[in-house]
């Protein structure tokens, strides 16, 4: 298991920026260390564990990007349209099988190898025909419609670097370099909980004054979709033995204990005194809404992050704390996700030296344009302004307000999890 310090996440003073929060999640983390080697589509995913570097050229040889006519250039005529006899063809997966000859045109197609002496391509729809010559426009240049050897990626250059998510396209250039198998971190190990006597598992009976746990799930759900291997311990009563002694037990075989909820400072909110009586723990207060103090510390050597307990706030702080974490634990390299500028449709006014996340979904204006329109609801525990709406207008720390048709960055749910 990753083991980390009891230090590991000390931190004291004025509220955390959200930037600060993750520039911290990369600095102070040593990776798993443990590697397997994965077939191709196995791999799909996981964090690269070694770089990939071409051992082939990318495409491996000098071919056409069109269906048309290859020719020597030094054969065309600058001038005037050019008539040449057509003095071969060749397929793609075959070869015309002795270089061309000067004064001819190979009738040829989209992937199929240059004859040798050929550089230069005319498409089919740009030429006419005149029995078995190919007249051929003036005006192209020379190389046009040819694809060179490695134009794509040329032999012992990088193509993916250690500590990249492996994703379907990063699958799609492994594969056209002919590698079968990748060397990738193995899975982080996460232990899930929540915590209240107030929440029972879907499919349980409700007692009066209860409600079903859905973070939980949301929790399992986000950690599988970043290839975490996911153990789910249920749900902690609101007893600090009980909960110290859980969170123990939890830490031999984690990476990481992940819980929500208690992590406040009510009386019955028990995670923190229950995470110091089994290790250590720091407050990581981050500056941003919705999401009340999220909680860090060790326990022993296995890292611990608490969330809130309203599910809007869960979401959210897993978004940019559990998820850079979790892939700087994973072996990767975090990056904030791209903020898109879109039109809002709605005014809001913040504090400053906060960061906020406001759900909206995507509309066309009157005028065509794509605009954000705020949900109605704002709680932190309405889950549907999560299933009604397609993204979060975020508001960086330095905006106190936003009046109806201001631009501001639009962060996708499908960047966030």
């Amino acid at each position: 298991m990753a083991q980390l310090s009891s230090d590991h996440f000390a931190f004291g003073g004025a509220l955390l920026s959200v930037a600060d929060a993750i520039a911290k999640v990369a600095a102070n983390l040593t990776p798993v260390a443990e590697t397997e080697r994965l077939a191709l589509l196995d791999a799909d995913g996981r964090i690269l564990a070694a770089d990939l570097v071409a051992g082939v050229d990318l495409p491996p040889f000098f071919n056409s990007a069109v269906d048309g006519y290859a020719v020597r250039f030094v054969d065309l005529d600058g001038a005037a349209d050019t008539v040449l006899p057509i003095g071969g063809k060749v397929a793609a997966g075959a070869a015309l099988g002795r270089p061309a000859k000067a004064g001819e045109a190979v009738r040829i197609f989209t992937g199929a190898p240059m004859p040798a002496g050929t550089d230069t391509v005319f498409m089919q729809e740009d030429v006419r025909l005149d029995g078995d010559r190919v007249i051929l426009p003036k005006g192209l240049k020379p190389g046009a419609n040819c694809r060179p050897a490695g134009e794509d990626l040329p032999r012992g250059q990088l193509a993916l670097a250690a500590g990249r998510r492996i994703t379907p396209e990063a699958v799609a250039l492994a594969a056209a370099l002919g590698i079968t198998h990748l060397d990738v971190r193995r899975r982080v190990k996460v232990a899930v909980f929540s915590t209240g006597d107030e929440i029972v598992s879907p499919g349980q009976p409700l007692a009066e004054a209860q409600l079903y746990d859905s973070n939980r799930f949301t929790l399992q759900a986000l950690l599988r979709r970043l290839g975490a291997e996911v153990t789910d311990l249920g749900i902690l009563g609101d007893d600090r033995a009980t909960v110290a002694a859980a969170l123990a037990k939890a830490a031999r075989g984690h990476d990481l204990i992940l819980t929500s909820g208690g992590v406040s400072t009510g009386d019955e909110d028990h995670v923190k005194a229950a995470v110091e009586q089994a290790g250590s723990l720091t407050f990581w207060r981050l500056a941003i809404k919705p999401g009340r103090p999220v909680a860090m510390g060790v326990v022993d050597g296995t890292a611990f992050i608490g969330l809130p307990g309203n599910p809007v706030a869960v979401f959210v702080t897993f978004a940019h704390v559990v998820r850079p974490f979790l892939t700087a634990l994973g072996g990767g390299v975090p990056e904030a996700p791209l903020a898109l500028p879109v039109r809002v449709s709605f005014a809001y006014k913040k504090k400053q030296g906060r960061r906020e996340y406001v759900r909206v979904a995507l509309r066309r204006g009157a005028d065509g344009v794509v605009e954000a329109a705020k949900h109605p609801r704002e709680g932190a525990g309405v889950i549907t302004s999560l299933t009604e709406t397609d993204g979060l207008v975020e508001l960086p720390e330095e905006v106190t307000e936003l009046k109806a048709g201001d631009m501001a960055g639009f962060l996708a749910y499908a960047l966030l999890r």
